[in-house]
């Protein structure tokens, strides 16, 4: 069986949550993670059976770079899975692309890393100007980047840690889009299945048979943007966020 660590999973509507459900259910070991001391009070409740709950507002940095210590202590883990994440707000890149990068960078290697997305990424722009971003159009400050922006670094970021880490340290690294489902971000309006969203989540978490650095959606492997397989574009986002949190990745 395989232990699993879950960011963002203290909401019991949220993905993070019914997906830890699913997997205790089938006899896996799932660490929890919540922002406070009040939402992890919350995600115990809503989890029964799970191996523990770890604290850490994902937008300060010292509490990501905390959080991977916390994490690593009840660690070693088959999976980590980058699910937390913001719509909107000053804090969107901090916790959706730089807390993943961080947390990834100091914890000891998972066999599979799993990153997050969602279909908006199709129109999200790195922000990291080169080429391929378009002229000009790639341009500005990272950190302000939008929702559709972190969710296409997080395609990124799987497609780079799998390129990197892969055949070195026989890494797996996914990217993920569960569709428009109705959690508390989704909205009671969301049209898309939740049971076909927690399907998806749980094959990419066990990762069996899939090809690494994919993006995955409705339990299918699928063609991400374009730009994501931008070598340069890749390396460029790891070096921007190295210069941005002080963390660099381990060869």
């Amino acid at each position: 069986m395989a232990r699993i660590f879950i960011t963002g999973s203290s909401d019991a509507l949220g993905l993070g949550s019914r997906t830890a459900k699913r997997l205790i259910a089938q006899g896996h070991q799932v660490v929890l993670h919540a922002r406070n001391a009040q939402r992890a009070t919350d995600a115990a409740a809503a989890c029964p059976g799970s191996a523990g709950v770890l604290i850490g507002d994902l937008s300060q940095l010292g509490e990501v770079k905390a959080l991977a210590a916390q994490a690593d202590a009840l660690g070693p883990y088959d999976a980590v899975v980058h699910n937390a994440g913001l719509y909107t707000g000053p804090d969107t890149f901090a916790v959706n692309t730089l807390a993943p990068y961080v947390l990834t960078s100091l914890m000891r290697r998972p066999r599979r890393l799993v990153y997050v997305s969602s279909g908006l990424h199709y129109g999200g722009r790195a922000h990291l100007g080169g080429e391929g971003e378009g002229k000009g159009e790639g341009e500005g400050d990272v950190v302000r980047s939008s929702y559709a922006d972190t969710k296409l670094h997080d395609v990124v970021l799987a497609k780079a840690f799998a390129r990197r880490w892969g055949y070195r340290h026989g890494v797996e690294a996914f990217s993920v889009d569960p569709g428009w489902v109705p959690t508390k971000m989704g909205g009671e309006g969301a049209t898309g299945s939740m049971e076909e969203a927690l399907d998806t989540f749980v094959m990419v978490t066990l990762g069996t048979g899939l090809r690494n650095g994919g993006y995955f959606a409705g339990s299918h492997e699928k063609t991400p943007l374009a730009v994501a397989e931008d070598v340069g574009l890749q390396d460029r986002l790891l070096a921007e966020l190295a210069r941005i949190s002080g963390v660099t990745v381990p060869e």
